[in-house]
């Protein structure tokens, strides 16, 4: 008898045990997630990273209000078009804007240098730099900073104003073979 009854007791315990974890009617789906509208972006004032071109179009987004912070040469490079470097951009948490006229290595070290020609360059972005290689034309500087780095340019500099002409600066060597004036 008392086999019998811790067998009877052990099959509804069983029992009792099998119907909680069964469920009588299907579970209801989990609710879906909300789906957010994703917040609006803003857009970025510019784009921080590099760019190299392979013809005048590329070349003129580069330099462009929405273009990047450098602009890098991989070679000598000729247009008739007259170039703009405008838009603000920080880079390492400072506002500036580089022409690339060179090549480096691992180091650091200019291993080639270039040379850009142009009937006219206009620079529009403040704290923009020339940097390397040579530029043949002439530069119309239209704001604050700009800097002739361990470059050549071959033509004349020409700043709106004389503001623009006592925050220029040439560095490492730098030269300027025309004139340079305040219009």
């Amino acid at each position: 008898m008392k086999f019998k009854m811790l067998l009877l007791t052990l099959l509804v315990s069983v029992g009792l045990v099998a119907t909680g974890c069964t469920p009588s009617e299907p579970a209801p789906a989990p609710e879906e997630p909300a789906v957010e509208e994703p917040a609006a972006e803003e857009e970025p004032e510019a784009v921080t990273g590099a760019s190299t071109f392979t013809d005048e179009e590329s070349l003129m987004t580069a330099m462009g209000e929405n273009g990047s912070w450098i602009i890098i040469f991989t070679e000598d490079f000729t247009t008739d078009q007259e170039l703009v470097l405008e838009g603000e951009y920080t880079h390492r948490d400072a506002v500036t804007r580089k022409i690339a006229l060179y090549d480096q290595d691992a180091d650091r070290n200019k291993t080639d240098l270039y040379t850009l020609t142009a009937p006219k360059l206009t620079i529009k972005s403040e704290n923009a730099k020339l940097v390397g290689g040579t530029f043949v034309g002439d530069i119309y500087v239209e704001a604050n900073g700009f800097v002739v780095d361990d470059s050549v340019v071959e033509g004349n500099i020409h700043f709106m104003s004389e503001e623009y002409q006592e925050s220029f600066e040439i560095a490492n060597g730098g030269q300027v073979t025309g004139e340079m004036e305040v219009h």
